[in-house]
């Protein structure tokens, strides 16, 4: 995989968020399984969307939620979520 990240923590970059968008907000949720946690935190990932949705949220570091208001920004949001999980699994 690219930048020396696995599989598994690439996937987890596509399974961990679960928006739900209504008609005036989004309803984020992050899940980090107990062996990524070092490298990624719920908390930490789901705050990373919500703010560029105009939100803000937080959590445990194996769970956690957040909302936000701007739905226009959701996709690109959501595409951003796989590098931000490759670069911290890098460091």
């Amino acid at each position: 995989m690219a930048n020396g990240s696995t599989a598994a923590e690439l996937d987890l970059a596509q399974q961990t968020y679960g928006p739900i968008v209504g008609n005036r907000w989004i309803q984020l949720a992050a899940g980090v399984t107990a062996d990524s946690i070092g490298k990624v935190k719920a908390g930490e990932l789901v705050n990373f969307v919500a703010r560029q949705v105009g939100g803000k949220g937080g959590g445990k570091p194996d769970l956690a939620m957040a909302g936000g208001t701007d739905a226009s920004k959701l996709s690109a949001a959501l595409d951003s979520v796989q590098g931000w999980v490759a670069q911290r699994c890098n460091s």
